[in-house]
């Protein structure tokens, strides 16, 4: 009877350890999957001042625009936090989207070498960040299902375990997708 009740305390001991351990171990994937997204907007962040310095001197009557980037640029940098973090992006890329958008009117924004490239290195890192949301998302949300699990959610404490925010549009309009035409033909009338 005293080995069955060892034994019975030695698989609960390690079916504890095992739940912390799977527990502390998500947790970290949702610390680490949230610097991937915050190596990617420092990137984001770091090219837009280029674009907009390179296309100011094309852009003499859209100050107002490109005041607006630099505002939303600025906003997303000092935002803490996956809510506001997603909402200061989510103004961010609609600021880019206006001004990418005024490039139909600038020919020679067009051809600038300069301009077409920064545009893709923000669409490269555009597709990361989407990734990288993407990942922590699906890592966030594997934590937080398994935190609240039963057995493991009686180890949820020990583990200090809290839920994961998850990366959210909040807002109607953050969700619609610009229009922006960045080809070289001229519209069709």
């Amino acid at each position: 009877m005293t080995y069955v009740l060892l034994a019975v305390l030695i698989v609960v001991g390690i079916w504890v350890i095992g739940a912390y351990n799977g527990l502390v171990a998500l947790k970290n994937q949702v610390v680490n999957a949230w610097k991937q997204i915050d190596v990617q907007l420092k990137r984001r962040h770091d090219l837009i001042p280029n674009l907009v310095n390179t296309v100011k001197g094309y852009m003499q009557y859209e100050q107002s625009t490109l005041e607006a980037v630099i505002a939303a640029r600025n906003k997303a940098v000092s935002a803490q936090g996956v809510g506001a973090t997603a909402r200061a992006e989510g103004e961010l890329s609609q600021a880019l989207g206006r001004l990418f958008a005024l490039q139909e009117k600038y020919p020679e924004l067009k051809s600038s070498q300069n301009v077409l490239q920064l545009q893709e290195e923000l669409t490269s890192t555009e597709n990361k960040v989407g990734f990288a949301r993407q990942l922590y998302n699906d890592v966030a949300t594997q934590y937080n299902t398994r935190q609240a699990q039963f057995p493991a959610s009686l180890v949820a404490g020990l583990a200090k375990a809290s839920p994961a925010e998850l990366w959210e549009i909040e807002d109607a309009g953050e969700r619609s997708v610009p229009q922006v035409d960045l080809s070289f033909s001229k519209p069709v009338a």
